[in-house]
């Protein structure tokens, strides 16, 4: 008997205060991140960036996903995501998205690195799906040997 897939799920962050000026962020495991300033006056991340760290985890998780079942893994991955950000008037959200891949490897076939970055864009990556509602999300990639300078 097939059980039938939930329609949707709640997913949840507990942050708390650290009496200063620093905002720890803990998801259901355990896991943390600092926003704002640790109690030396370090930064942490701000919540926008967050965002931005989403995006970025989300599509690496996918094509990475895409690309081992390619067997096409690659030696490096790095992705920088930037946002335009509104500062005219509240709320000061982001308006625009710019996602740059790159990839490094002997073996890697850009035809493939382009399907997935597509599949991902387009299909599985969450956070994109959801940022895009507020603004365009454009992206370019390269694929680079390893050792190659970006």
């Amino acid at each position: 008997m097939n059980a039938e897939k939930p329609k949707s799920q709640w997913k949840e962050i507990e942050a708390v205060w650290d009496g200063e000026a620093g905002y720890i962020a803990r998801n259901s495991a355990g896991a943390t991140v600092l926003m704002g300033k640790d109690k030396n006056g370090a930064p942490g991340i701000g919540p926008m960036e967050m965002l931005l760290c989403g995006l970025a985890g989300c599509t690496m998780m996918d094509i990475i996903d895409i690309m081992r079942k390619k067997r096409q893994l690659p030696v490096d991955f790095k992705v920088i995501v930037r946002g335009s950000q509104r500062l005219t008037e509240y709320p000061y959200h982001f308006t625009e998205y710019l996602v740059e891949y790159l990839l490094w490897g002997d073996n890697l076939f850009e035809k493939d690195v382009a399907q997935a970055v597509q599949l991902s864009e387009e299909k599985y990556c969450s956070v994109g799906g959801t940022l895009a509602k507020a603004g365009p999300i454009h992206s370019t990639f390269r694929v680079l040997k390893p050792g190659e300078a970006a």
